[in-house]
């Protein structure tokens, strides 16, 4: 999803939370073995008091009973009525809740995930929002890492990965300044990786350090996205844009985070960087002085190559043909000037 996209749906999701999350409005459910459920704080009174709320209170009663009973079945089926007969009710988001749990709990994910779903768009002010998050993060986690759904609760499916990806991608939209932000981020750069999309990999590590610099996770970040940067060059002949962004996020990591463990593999990474750009030079340099013969340039790309990277073995390569250059530049210099200097030869005309 664009990211003008992400930042809308945000900004509704933000806006609806407020006005759901007014005073007065809000109210929280409160299960009792003996009495059932009964609602505390907001404008609730009225409705459990009518006919429709002693209904839907009987629906759920009966519900949450059945599943403390382990009849998850006959939990899941009133769940289901009190979710399409009251959508609007103080019971909705708690139906939509449990009966998600158990759906996630049979490997149903697809139908989990969507009922959590509806909560995030259609009750925000669900006081166990933070659960909802917990719970989209962990199907998107057993998704990304093969736990095979079940269809009908029994029988193995294909692995969704994919779907797992979409789900992680799915609550960095829901909840963007939460704690699962900067973790969705990471685990879908992780699956990105793992499934080859490299791409959408350095994407999803670019979004985590512009979103989350402060985060505990960003040093990570920072690692892999200069890796990932350093794979895409295939050597020292092709574009080596990549290596120059690698190199970068190099830097950044050993200036910004000193102290951490892996500063070593930061600075190696930052080191192989200069190697191949040294490198890359050395070949355009290689190019003009053999198969061109063209001096001036090819001491234009061996002196870049002891810029970048003065201490390397490269620079010692390229010193070394310079001083060949200079050692042909010169004899060609004296055979000039032997020629210019010398007596004039005889000519002798025939007519």
């Amino acid at each position: 999803m664009p990211s003008a996209s992400r930042r809308i749906c945000f900004i509704i999701t933000l806006l609806t939370a407020w006005v759901f999350a007014m005073p007065g409005l809000r109210a929280d459910l409160v299960w009792e073995p003996k009495t059932g459920w009964r609602a505390e704080g907001g404008v609730s009174a009225t409705f459990m008091n009518s006919v429709e709320g002693r209904s839907a209170k009987a629906l759920m009663d009966q519900a949450r009973r059945s599943e403390d009973l382990g009849s998850k079945g006959s939990a899941l089926s009133s769940y289901k009525k009190v979710i399409k007969r009251y959508p609007a009710s103080v019971f909705a988001p708690e139906a939509l809740f449990r009966s998600a749990r158990i759906y996630e709990n049979r490997r149903i994910f697809s139908k989990a995930h969507t009922n959590l779903q509806r909560i995030v768009q259609e009750h925000p002010a669900y006081p166990n929002f933070n659960e909802v998050l917990g719970a989209q993060f962990r199907i998107a986690e057993k998704l990304a890492n093969g736990v095979r759904p079940l269809y009908f609760g029994l029988i193995p499916g294909f692995r969704q990965r994919d779907k797992g990806l979409e789900f992680f991608e799915v609550l960095v939209v829901n909840a963007p300044y939460s704690e699962y932000g900067p973790l969705a981020l990471m685990n879908a750069a992780r699956g990105y990786t793992k499934s080859g999309d490299r791409d959408a990999a350095i994407d999803a590590l670019d979004r985590m350090i512009n979103n989350y610099p402060d985060s505990f996770l960003t040093s990570d970040a920072y690692l892999k996205l200069a890796t990932a940067q350093s794979s895409i060059t295939q050597g020292p002949p092709y574009d080596q844009s990549s290596t120059q962004l690698a190199l970068t996020y190099f830097q950044d990591y050993t200036i910004l985070y000193p102290g951490e463990a892996d500063v070593s593999v930061a600075n190696k990474g930052y080191d192989d960087s200069r190697v191949m750009l040294a490198e890359s030079k050395m070949t355009m340099g290689d190019f003009y002085y053999k198969k061109r013969s063209n001096y001036k340039a090819a001491k234009v790309f061996y002196n870049e190559a002891i810029t970048l990277f003065p201490e390397s073995a490269t620079a010692d390569r390229a010193r070394k043909n310079l001083a060949r250059i200079e050692q042909l530049e010169s004899g060609a210099s004296d055979t000039a000037g032997a020629k210019q200097e010398g007596p004039r030869a005889k000519r002798f005309w025939v007519f």
